[in-house]
């Protein structure tokens, strides 16, 4: 039962305001000392820096993120803005509409939940004020949008979640694209709806500045949409068809990034070493914090945590859909207070076996909670959508707009998880057909 304070010690930790990966080194050192004593400890903080230096997969991450950074650098991120918009303007909340699909394909490049709301809010939120389109709605798009970076594949948290599963990286990114098609889908429909009944809130664009010819849009969308999507496609199809492994997948996205860069005349020494600046300071953190996570959840399955908490589960007799909704309540509460990777690297360690155990598909409870993950990150009042949204917004769009304009999407949110909850062949039906052939 000793190990079992740890998470108590942990909370009390988190609310004194220190850095949570501080805390959580600091507690597995603790406890570390007093069940195992030097030797004991020095074992598994070495064991797990080992394991956290030496997973290929999490050689993923930089490359990912570089990907990212360069595409938003190199000027390929409002060119695409301009191109996708060049479809939507017309259709009522079209330039909403054309943001949620500049978020999917941003997110399928970034691989960063916060950078492609921030990137994308700061070319849409002005074009969207311009056209008088309504605040909440703009909030709401912007935040729920730049969300979908946690379950467009590839995502960062993805490549995390996967080793402290003990699951394949590969099926996640792979079972991850309907849920997040579903998402954004659900995002379009309702602004289109919304905007359908109440032209107000979304007004259509018809002014003559705006008509471009059919053949000019066909040329410019060639010229701008095409090459990024040809990056992507080839990230994610070399995975699904199992040419390359996350990381081989990365490298090539991120090469492929920069060709793109000298193809817009944007390569410049100045755009490769900012992206490469960006790219060490957002790794050093991530990696810090799972080697943190990695050490305080090995002391607490070595000091009988783990089996201390199966026992209590069997002993109530705690399993199936009981244990999901006690996982999903859980984790979404403590989206309020915490970063997502932070969560992942306290909750599913220890939970993970227990769904094993009870007979859920380890690739589908990973989906699943990161879409789970993605509505506390969407819900007031801590949501960090927020927050990000914040820094980014003119003054004349308040905090009361972002917390209306967020619950709409939450439902959306919360619909989701209860179809992959209800049917998780949502998520298995893809990874099993790549696996077939």
């Amino acid at each position: 039962m000793t190990a079992l304070w740890m998470f108590p010690a942990l909370i009390a930790g988190i609310l004194t305001g220190f850095p949570v990966a501080l805390v959580m080194l600091a507690l597995a050192v603790g406890f570390g000392l007093w069940q195992f004593g030097h030797e004991g400890l020095l074992h598994q903080v070495l064991l797990k820096v080992e394991e956290v230096a030496t997973a290929q997969v999490l050689a993923a991450v930089p490359l990912f993120i570089f990907m990212g950074a360069m595409f938003e650098a190199s000027g390929i991120a409002s060119r695409l803005y301009d191109a996708i918009h060049l479809w939507t303007r017309r259709i009522p909340g079209g330039l909403a509409i054309g943001t949620v699909v500049m978020c999917v394909i941003f997110a399928a490049t970034s691989g960063v939940v916060g950078a492609t709301e921030t990137v994308v809010g700061l070319l849409a939120i002005p074009a969207m004020l311009r056209h008088r389109y309504d605040k909440p709605l703009i909030c709401g798009t912007i935040c729920a949008g730049g969300s979908l970076g946690t379950i467009i594949p590839p995502s960062v948290l993805a490549i995390v979640i996967g080793p402290v599963a003990n699951a394949s990286v590969g099926p996640i990114l792979i079972g991850m694209i309907v849920p997040g098609l579903l998402l954004a889908l659900g995002y379009v429909v309702y602004i289109l709806i919304r905007c359908l009944l109440n032209p107000a809130l979304g007004p259509r664009l018809d002014g003559d500045d705006e008509a471009v010819p059919l053949g000019r849009r066909i040329a410019v969308t060639a010229g701008v949409l095409v090459p990024p999507l040809v990056v992507i496609v080839c990230v994610l199809g070399s995975m699904m068809a199992g040419i390359a492994t996350p990381t081989e997948a990365a490298a090539a996205g991120a090469l492929g990034t920069v060709v793109l860069a000298g193809l817009y005349r944007k390569l410049t020494w100045k755009v490769v070493a900012d992206s490469t600046l960006r790219t060490v300071r957002i790794t050093a953190m991530i990696l810090f914090i799972v080697t943190c996570g990695s050490v305080f959840a090995a002391v607490f399955v070595a000091a009988g945590g783990m089996q201390t908490l199966t026992d209590l589960v069997e002993a109530k007799n705690i399993g199936g859909a009981p244990l999901i909704a006690l996982i999903i309540a859980v984790t979404f509460v403590a989206g309020f207070m915490l970063d997502p990777l932070v969560i992942i690297l306290i909750i599913v360690p220890v939970t993970a076996p227990l769904v094993s155990a009870a007979g859920f598909d380890v690739v589908w409870y990973c989906v699943l909670f990161l879409v789970v993950l993605q509505t506390a990150y969407l819900t007031p009042p801590m949501a960090p959508s927020i927050f990000y949204l914040r820094g980014i917004a003119p003054p004349e769009i308040t905090l009361r707009d972002m917390y209306r304009g967020v619950w709409p999407f939450i439902g959306i949110q919360v619909a989701v998880i209860a179809l992959l909850v209800l049917f998780p062949e949502l998520v298995l039906w893809l990874p099993a057909k790549m696996q077939s052939f």
